[in-house]
Order: structure tokens, then C-alpha cells, then sequence
């Protein structure tokens, strides 16, 4: 058995976000199905100035596929030091029948990718209908992938921006307009932004509230994406007391990601939690309920999207013929 080895280049060729979507709201389904064996992930935290290492594993039954992945991020000197990017991914996939690896790839791209896939997803469910308005908290590059998902399931007429630092914001401006021609108002504050939202979205890797709960209006859909380790947040515990709250893993979400923090407060309990947003999607439990509802999709990313998205891109390679096989096992 051959394996095959694609590059960054090479991975970006091989999907679009349309096609991530789709493969993301599989892997939900999937999840919620008894489809997917998936054990917590692992989070390595490096001494300072260095960042994090995160490893998920995952196998998805009706494939025979295991995945495992790891993402690092947060290595601000690794560009100067090492010549290498500050945040990296690998991904390693298996045949599950024999443990063999079959392919080694870039996983930094899909990391991206099925991140802002599951925002995408999160929106076709559970936000208003007549969603108009985006409210970024953030603006890096998963807000920039957000952005190009939602696009896909949702005509942006505006969106209104923040971030701490000035020149990010400028440049996240000037980048959105010119790929999207979606008009972007820089905000003064958090507090302007978060109340012209119909959906708000939090990308930062904040480690206090940057959202207060007084300022999301009724009917609001939240994506809180940067909150997948214990310690950090980006929402006030209190904006869950009276918010409609989805997770992707419940296990996930109540251990590492921003549900923690009300739940650890005793705002909530797990019973608050309404569900995994596979349920939602199975049409086992409502999504959006009412025009007042606040939905909050608390997202700390899984196994199975990368599983998923990476054995799509696999198949698209072997398709293709793109990429380089070698003889790992003589």
C-alpha cells in the first residue's frame, strides 16, 4: 500500500467552501448517528512566547477512516526564528481495516476551512431568516473565513467590525470589500458593533467577556468560535440564561468550550444546553423557534469535520491524480 503526500498548494486545490459545507453538515449528522468513535482531544500548552498544540483523533465507521490531526497555533516568533508559519496543521489518515496510513496532508488549510464551514452551518439552521447583518468580533483570518462561508448560505448586506488592533481592522476592511464588495463599518466599540447584529460572530482568542450580554438584541444568532480551550472566552456567562444554547459536542463544549464558563458559574446547568446542532439537523430536536429567540452555537471544532473534509480531499486527489504517492511501509 501506496500513501499519498499533498502539499498546502495542492489541498486548496482540491475543495471548495461550498463543498466543506456540505461535508461539515455531514459530519454532524454522522456525530449524532452513532457513526463516530471520537476521544477528547489533547491540548499541549508550550512555555511563552510559545503557543499550543491540539490533537484530535476521530473515526468515522462508514468510511473506515481514522484522522488524526494536529494544529498548532500562537508561535508569533516562528516566522522570524524558524522560517516557518506562526500556526501549522497536519492531518493523518488511516484505513481502518489495516492501520496503515494512506495519506499525509496539509491541515492547516482545512482547519481554516471546516471552521468556517461550521459557522456556515450554524447560520442555515439556526439564524433568522431575514438576516441581514454580521457583527465580527475579530478580525484575523477565521473571521475572513467566516465571512466566506456564511456567504455561501446568507446574502450579507453590511457588516460591522471590531478588533483591538487598528491596522488588522484596517486591513480586514480593505480585504473584505475588495473579495466580497460587502460594505464593512469599522466600529468604534464592541458595544456598536454586537447592536447592529442579526449575527454576531466572535473569532478572537480572547481570555476575558468581550460581548456583554445587555448588548445582543432578541432574535440574534451567535457563532462563538474562539473559545476551544479551558481559560479562554469571548461571551458573558450571562448571555446563556435566557439564549436557546447549541453545541457541536456536548462533552466538548462543557469541558473546553465557552458553555464552561456559565455552566461553572451555576447560570446553567447541562440541562439548559437545547443540543448538538446534529440533532438539529436530524430533525430530532427545533432549531430557531421564534424571531426573539437568542441562539448561541458554541463551536470547539471536532475530529469528524477533519476526518470528513480530509477523506473528501483524499478522494478528490486520487480522482485528479493530484499529489505524491511514496512507499511508507517497505
Amino acid at each position: 500500500m501506496k500513501t499519498l503526500l499533498l502539499k498546502k498548494g495542492e489541498v486548496s486545490r482540491l475543495i471548495c467552501m461550498k463543498e466543506v459545507i456540505g461535508t461539515v453538515e455531514e459530519a454532524y449528522k454522522a456525530f449524532n448517528s452513532d457513526q463516530v468513535e471520537q476521544p477528547d482531544y489533547i491540548g499541549i500548552h508550550l512555555p511563552s512566547p510559545r503557543g499550543e498544540i491540539d490533537f484530535k483523533l476521530g473515526y468515522y465507521k462508514a468510511n473506515e477512516v481514522i484522522s488524526m490531526k494536529a494544529s498548532s497555533g500562537g508561535f508569533i516568533h516562528n516566522p522570524t526564528a524558524h522560517g516557518v508559519p506562526s500556526g501549522m496543521g497536519t492531518i493523518l489518515l488511516f484505513d481502518a481495516r489495516s492501520g496503515a496510513v494512506t495519506c499525509v496532508m496539509d491541515g492547516s488549510l482545512i482547519t481554516g476551512l471546516r471552521t468556517g464551514a461550521s459557522g456556515a452551518v450554524s447560520v442555515k439552521a439556526l439564524a433568522r431568516k431575514n438576516a441581514k447583518k454580521i457583527a465580527s468580533i475579530g478580525t484575523g483570518s477565521q473571521a475572513r473565513m467566516q465571512v466566506r462561508a456564511i456567504n455561501e448560505v446568507m446574502k450579507i448586506e453590511e457588516i460591522h467590525a471590531w478588533s483591538r488592533t487598528p491596522d488588522t481592522l484596517s486591513k480586514y476592511k480593505t480585504d473584505i470589500e475588495r473579495e466580497f464588495g460587502i460594505p464593512v463599518i469599522v466600529a468604534s466599540s464592541k458595544k456598536e458593533a454586537v447592536e447592529q447584529a442579526d449575527v454576531l460572530i466572535t473569532t478572537t482568542r480572547g481570555r476575558g467577556e468581550l460581548v456583554d450580554a445587555d448588548w445582543v438584541r432578541p432574535g440574534t444568532h451567535i457563532v462563538a468560535i474562539g473559545t476551544d480551550q479551558r481559560g479562554k472566552q469571548e461571551l458573558d456567562p450571562e448571555l446563556f440564561r435566557n439564549a436557546k444554547i447549541i453545541v457541536d459536542s456536548i462533552t466538548q463544549c462543557t469541558e473546553k468550550g465557552e458553555t464552561w464558563h456559565p455552566l461553572n458559574r451555576n447560570i446553567i446547568t447541562k440541562d439548559d444546553i437545547h443540543a448538538e446542532i446534529g440533532e438539529i439537523l436530524l430533525g430530532r430536536k427545533p432549531g430557531r423557534e421564534s424571531d426573539e429567540e437568542i441562539t448561541i452555537f458554541d463551536s470547539t471544532g471536532m475530529a469528524i469535520q477533519d476526518n470528513m473534509t480530509a477523506s473528501k480531499i483524499y478522494q478528490n486527489a486520487i480522482d485528479n491524480n493530484i499529489g505524491t504517492f511514496f512507499q511508507f511501509f517497505e
